[in-house]
């Protein structure tokens, strides 16, 4: 059995539409988000042991904030190949996970992120939490995923039982959309 977690970025800052893209950094409620879910997890006592991770600015600083309460250094594998993946890439980059990996963290951006759970997790209506993530995947949300398997190259499309969705206005509803979302 492994164990797969995902989380979006928190929600970045567009106010300087001239930056690139990959370096835009986190707005103020996207700080919040990212303290929020690193409390959050640490109150879960969840622990990984690997954590990959895109190396966009924008999730650099999701890391470094969901640290600070979180309590414990995640010390990701910065891999390109997230930034802007698609799902198909996501399932190679977790594909060459080694098998002594039981729980990956994979911080990333969407769409690839949401697609991911999609191909992961069965359409077959048995899933209320995949129900969620078709209604809106937002920054900063947390999906759990259980997997079926004991080598990570083993991963498929259907394999994967989605069982939890946290996003941050689950947990203080100020984090939730505003009218500009």
């Amino acid at each position: 059995m492994k164990t797969l977690t995902l989380l979006r970025h928190a929600k970045s800052d567009w106010n300087d539409r001239s930056m690139r893209d990959f370096d835009r950094p986190l707005n103020d409620r996207g700080v919040r988000g990212a303290r929020a879910m690193g409390a959050f997890v640490a109150e879960k006592q969840t622990a990984f042991d690997a954590v990959l991770a895109s190396p966009a600015v924008r999730v650099t600083e999701t890391i470094d904030q969901f640290e600070q309460t979180y309590g414990r250094t995640l010390n990701p594998d910065w891999d390109r190949r997230i930034y802007l993946a698609s799902s198909v890439t996501l399932i190679d980059v977790l594909r060459g996970q080694p098998d002594t990996v039981a729980h990956v963290m994979m911080i990333g951006h969407n769409p690839g992120l949401e697609d991911l759970i999609f191909d992961l997790v069965p359409d077959d209506g048995s899933s209320p939490l995949r129900d969620v993530v078709e209604e809106k995947f937002p920054t900063a949300t947390l999906a759990v995923m259980d997997i079926d398997i004991d080598h990570w190259a083993d991963l498929d499309n259907g394999s994967a039982r989605l069982t939890a969705i946290t996003r941050p206005r689950d947990l203080d509803p100020d984090l939730g959309p505003t009218d500009d979302d």
